[in-house]
């Protein structure tokens, strides 16, 4: 499989892979990533929503490459879409192992997020 291999924009998120992230068998835990990808997501939401939004779904995520003990994780969020109360992002995750200069992407995602008010009620996104 091709993994692509290109300078990435500047990251959301920019953490180390550590020995309490791994799975039983000793890779990093899928399930982790994600929550880099989502909390990378959620903080680029800050912006456009000026409040507190829910993630509502993630669509297509697609694994390329593993991750590593000790690989820097970099995390990508970029706005591809707006509705009235919704937004939805392309998150990528990329690595860099520790002794190299190399990028290459891990996995992306579609991200969907719902401004909320107080209630958790969906809100319509300010005007932009």
């Amino acid at each position: 499989m091709e993994t692509d291999r290109i300078e990435v924009r500047e990251a959301v998120i920019r953490t180390i892979a550590v020995p309490s992230d791994t799975n039983p068998a000793g890779d990093i835990f899928g399930g982790w990533l994600m929550a880099q990808m989502d909390l990378a997501a959620g903080n680029a939401t800050a912006r456009p929503a000026r409040e507190r939004c829910a993630t509502v779904a993630v669509d297509g995520m697609v694994s390329h490459t593993p991750v590593h003990v000790g690989d820097e994780v970099l995390v990508c969020a970029d706005l591809i879409s707006t509705g009235r109360t919704s937004m939805k992002f392309r998150v990528e995750a990329w690595l860099r192992s520790r002794d190299g200069d190399e990028q290459i992407k891990v996995t992306e995602a579609i991200f969907t997020f719902v401004a909320i008010d107080s209630g958790s009620r969906p809100r319509p996104l300010p005007p932009s």
